[in-house]
């Protein structure tokens, strides 16, 4: 019953995305583990607050599609921020979450219709990836570079489109990954460090976000 079972777990989010209008997403990543006093934290929310705000989350017409509406894993942390910050301004926004065997609730803050509990990783994954206009990454561990890694993979073999990728605090990224390094032992391109972008705040994610080519209120082609 496996094959029944994913096509269950895609149909009821499809369903659901699709009621709500949902076009295109961006797509925020980040440690589960960032409390709500820290500045990542505080920064998500700021994102979220912004991009569903100038992005087309919130249509103004019955019918109209929203766009680059906030997608998280749905879980706490850097999730739960980003999904807050539309939340502020009464945008919708998404939580993709999944089962695991240390029970992750979904945060309180992603819309109720929007959030979904997967019990596989890959469709939960394919669901991230669909709608995204855009991905977002703030620091975080394995769950945060699998998922960074996995959209770096589609965009370097033109498996998926020329989305832009944004990490979130330079500091952090240079230092924990060693860019530069894949590039000296010929293990990635030099051209493949143009996949992704840096920026420190809110308005530097978006404004990262628009020179790599996210067009608000418009769907990915």
């Amino acid at each position: 019953m496996r094959g029944v079972r994913f096509l269950m777990e895609y149909a009821k989010a499809e369903e659901a995305l699709r009621a709500w209008g949902v076009r295109s997403t961006i797509v925020v990543f980040g440690s589960a583990r960032i409390r709500e006093d820290q500045p990542w934290y505080q920064t998500a929310r700021a994102f979220g607050r912004l991009a569903s705000e100038r992005g087309g989350a919130l249509r103004g017409n019955v019918g109209e599609p929203r766009d680059n509406v906030i997608a998280t894993g749905g879980g706490p942390g850097i999730m739960e921020a980003a999904n807050r910050g539309a939340t502020d301004i009464g945008a919708p926004s998404v939580g993709f979450n999944v089962t695991l065997p240390h029970e992750q609730a979904p945060n309180a803050y992603s819309t109720p219709e929007l959030t979904f509990l997967f019990h596989y990783f890959a469709m939960r994954k394919m669901h991230l990836a669909m709608r995204a206009n855009a991905l977002v990454v703030f620091p975080g561990g394995f769950g945060t570079f699998d998922e960074l890694f996995e959209i770096l993979t589609l965009r370097q073999t033109n498996k998926a489109p020329a989305v832009p990728i944004v990490l979130v605090d330079k500091a952090y990224w240079t230092s924990v990954i060693g860019f530069e390094a894949l590039v000296e032992h010929g293990m990635i391109a030099r051209a493949d460090l143009d996949l992704i972008g840096f920026a420190e705040d809110a308005e530097g994610i978006w404004a990262e976000l628009l020179s790599r080519g996210l067009r608000p209120h418009e769907n990915i082609e």
